[in-house]
């Protein structure tokens, strides 16, 4: 059995309750959540961020020593994208809503995603484009 990690920045740690963070990168929280090939859901883990600051490409190794596979993030930057890409890890972006509904459209193949058009934050190439 294959089993994928899903990776989603969480507003707090209230698991599947929590909504997804605004941006990928000032996350206080990751929700990481096993998922088997038939789209069992196996474990629901929050792991909180414990850097406020951070350079580009930190957050994606970060979430790579978690085990993330597959990120699902509101907003996110191109060279944030590229750094996930480059270490394996898929994102989608412009996911919003409540960590399991953003789950269970994933799994179902419903997920609904929007452009997001926050602000600019440095070097992580965040932001509309």
């Amino acid at each position: 059995m294959k089993i994928v990690r899903l990776s989603i920045p969480s507003a707090d740690d209230r698991e599947l309750e929590s909504f997804v963070s605004e941006h990928f990168g000032r996350a206080p929280f990751y929700t990481f959540i096993d998922v088997s090939d038939n789209g069992k859901i196996l474990n629901v883990e929050v792991v909180p961020v414990h850097f406020s600051d951070h350079g580009p490409g930190d957050i994606p190794y970060w979430v790579r020593e978690q085990g993330g596979n597959i990120v699902l993030a509101q907003g996110i930057g191109r060279k944030a994208v590229d750094f996930f890409n480059q270490l394996g890890i898929k994102v989608i972006k412009g996911v919003t809503g409540k960590v399991e509904d953003v789950v269970k459209g994933y799994l179902s193949g419903t997920l609904v995603t929007i452009e997001w058009e926050g602000g600019h934050h440095g070097d992580c190439g965040e932001g509309r484009r």
